[in-house]
């Protein structure tokens, strides 16, 4: 047998465990900031959705998304922030917002978040 295929080793040194720990450790912690501001992204999500059905004018959707929001802690939009329009019989709800998430120091993760309750078109396939 060859003594460079006896001795040759496989595997992760420690430095390269200690690198990839510190990676993953980053990617939880940045995770745990982003999380919330998805949370409050779907609980605003589920709001407009209900509203939708139980309202019919701009002043009663503003005051059912004001209960919601009390009632999820949702703070990023307020019903004055939800554009509403008409489009033939249906009532549109539609709101748009950043979300500004400090990393560190002076680094900052800026997400856009939009939603709508216009039914959306299904695709069309291309001849």
């Amino acid at each position: 047998m060859d003594t460079q295929t006896r001795f040759r080793q496989r595997g992760a040194s420690l430095i390269g465990l200690i690198l990839i720990g510190i990676i993953v450790v980053a990617l939880m912690i940045l995770g745990a900031r982003i999380v919330p501001a998805v949370v409050e992204y779907i609980a605003i999500e589920r709001a407009v959705q209900k509203i939708k059905n139980e309202a019919s004018t701009v002043r009663d959707i503003q005051t059912a998304f004001d209960r919601h929001r009390t009632i999820d802690d949702i703070t990023s939009i307020t019903p004055q922030d939800l554009d509403i329009t008409k489009e033939g019989d249906k009532i549109v709800i539609s709101y748009a917002y950043q979300k500004k998430i400090p990393i560190f120091d002076n680094v900052s993760l800026v997400i856009d978040f939009a939603g709508t309750t216009r039914d959306r078109q299904p695709a069309r396939a291309v001849p």
